[in-house]
């Protein structure tokens, strides 16, 4: 059973569809085709529903999920790491300034 699904072969964050403890082991599947996907050592708590970076993501770089920017990276984010609001600035209420 996989831990997170990631929407489209673009995305560099995937989303959680288990409650993922820091320190696991997870693994992912892309949804377009049921292909497995990454593998990823989890640097934090992600909750069922939350996003887990898929590779580091630079201040500044977008994150994209369903193969559109969906937020601006307001720090530097590590694979395997939680990706909300503490780290990310949403764009659906913005723009893509950086």
């Amino acid at each position: 059973m996989p831990h997170f699904l990631i929407h489209n072969k673009q995305d560099n964050v995937g989303v959680a569809v288990v409650d993922i403890k820091a320190g696991e082991e997870v693994e992912g599947v892309y949804i377009e085709d049921m292909a497995i996907g990454p593998k990823i050592k989890a640097l934090n708590d992600i909750p069922l529903g939350h996003k887990i970076a898929l590779t580091n993501i630079k201040k500044g770089d977008v994150a994209i999920k369903y193969g559109r920017p969906i937020g601006i990276a307001i720090s530097d984010i590590k694979a395997g790491e939680h990706v909300h609001i503490h780290n990310i600035k949403s764009i659906r209420w913005g723009n893509l300034k950086r």
